[in-house]
């Protein structure tokens, strides 16, 4: 491209309209690039065109820039918050996807998991969408709670069944793991040796030896990890429940029924279920109009992602990577399309 040095303006570069600035790279290639960029990790397309990761990276950045620049953000209605592991320097970043019907999209990311990285999120939103949003579905992180009580207050708050039964199986593996010590400390037979999975895995899925396993362990109803089992498998019927109501009834009976129990990790989480048994029954409230495991779903991805590079250095390239893949960004229309 030529270069010309003006006597009023300095030296100016041509502009061509295949290519922008000092980049190396057409706009064609570009998009070419990140378009096989979101089918084959990043090294392997550099290898298979016979390119630099650093172009690579650049193109998806440019597709990137341009997607969060030219979408739309109207019509959101329900949203989902949750934190993703990133790295022993940066452990969490804060996630927020949309979840309506239809469309499950990459929305914002924020460095940690704080109150301000969510306030952040808010004050990019805007009061205008945050007012018009219907439904909220989030873990029980207390900074989430906090700040879509400020900002969206109302919206129907949804806490997110999987942390619900997350915090459920790590009460039984730490009852389990603290009776396999004691019966080991006092020489009696290993019950509880290798029956982890057992206690821990929905019955529908375990195979048909472990399904001997777990009935063997089951006739030894003196166990306490047996007891904390049943009161686990007990708290599914919750979730058939219709109305808001008896579901309220019956977690109230059920968390009642866990204080007198004697376990402490499951009376650990049984008071935490008292404490937010409103936004619990939201799930109720709004069942048929929300996707709660979108949220899970879409982080389930983000977690793929991160670890088909092997760990991204530097936190825009995870931010880059993660738009690019679940973003649905919109494209410019070409003349032609590259298969």
């Amino acid at each position: 491209m030529r270069r010309v040095d003006c006597p009023s303006c300095g030296v100016r570069v041509e502009r061509v309209p295949w290519a922008e600035g000092k980049n190396h790279l057409t706009r064609t290639y570009g998009w070419f690039l990140a378009g096989w960029a979101k089918r084959m990790s990043w090294s392997d397309v550099a290898a298979a065109f016979r390119t630099t990761w650093e172009n690579v990276f650049r193109s998806v950045e440019m597709a990137v820039q341009w997607g969060l620049q030219h979408r739309s953000l109207d019509g959101i209605e329900s949203l989902g918050i949750d934190e993703l592991y990133w790295s022993r320097r940066h452990p969490y970043l804060t996630v927020v996807c949309q979840i309506d019907a239809g469309t499950k999209r990459l929305l914002w990311i924020g460095k940690k998991r704080t109150l301000k990285t969510l306030l952040g999120f808010f004050r990019w939103f805007g009061p205008e969408r945050s007012q018009a949003l219907r439904f909220i579905c989030s873990d029980m992180w207390k900074a989430y709670l906090r700040v879509v009580a400020k900002k969206a207050a109302q919206a129907i708050h949804v806490l997110d069944r999987f942390h619900i039964a997350s915090h459920l199986s790590k009460a039984i593996d730490e009852v389990r793991a603290k009776e396999a010590k004691e019966l080991r400390a006092r020489r009696l037979q290993p019950f509880l040796t290798r029956t982890r999975w057992l206690l821990l895995k929905r019955p529908e899925n375990l195979t048909p030896k472990q399904e001997i396993g777990l009935a063997e362990l089951l006739l030894r109803s003196n166990l306490r990890s047996v007891r904390a089992y049943l009161l686990k498998e007990d708290l599914q019927r919750f979730w058939s429940y219709v109305s808001p109501y008896w579901a309220g009834v019956f977690l109230d009976r059920w968390c009642s029924r866990v204080m007198r129990s004697r376990l402490e990790p499951m009376k650990k989480v049984a008071r935490m279920l008292r404490s937010h048994r409103e936004l619990i029954l939201n799930w109720f409230r709004a069942r048929g109009q929300l996707s709660a495991g979108a949220v899970e779903g879409l982080n389930g991805k983000a977690r793929v992602i991160t670890k088909r590079a092997y760990g991204f250095r530097t936190y825009r390239a995870v931010e880059v990577a993660l738009y690019h893949s679940l973003g649905r960004l919109p494209e410019p229309d070409f003349t032609h399309r590259f298969c």
